[in-house]
């Protein structure tokens, strides 16, 4: 898949919710939960989303809180697929209330 150019990016970057292009490279989003067992679900189920895309993305959990960073890594910078796991991540955020 091919890296996306800036434009794109912010295109892409505008219409999923939460997320914040850092670094110019990578795409991140931090989520706080009541507490770690929520954040631990969560993180389960993002990992079933990125073994059936076969995209992963970098997680870091600490207690409650869960920061997702994607970027493609063979292409070193961002395409659709950074994006399109972003927005299926921020589907499972519809159904936790407490997730901020």
């Amino acid at each position: 898949m091919a890296k996306l150019s800036q434009e794109q990016i912010e295109l892409n970057l505008s219409k999923i919710f939460g997320w914040n292009l850092e670094g110019g490279a990578y795409i991140e989003r931090n989520i706080t939960f009541a507490n770690f067992r929520e954040a631990l679900a969560f993180v389960n189920r993002v990992g079933e989303f990125a073994e059936d895309a076969n995209h992963h993305p970098d997680i870091d959990i600490r207690y409650n809180k869960v920061k997702l960073r994607l970027i493609t890594h063979d292409e070193n910078g961002l395409t659709g697929k950074d994006f399109a796991l972003a927005q299926k991540i921020n589907q499972l955020l519809v159904s936790r209330p407490k997730a901020i």
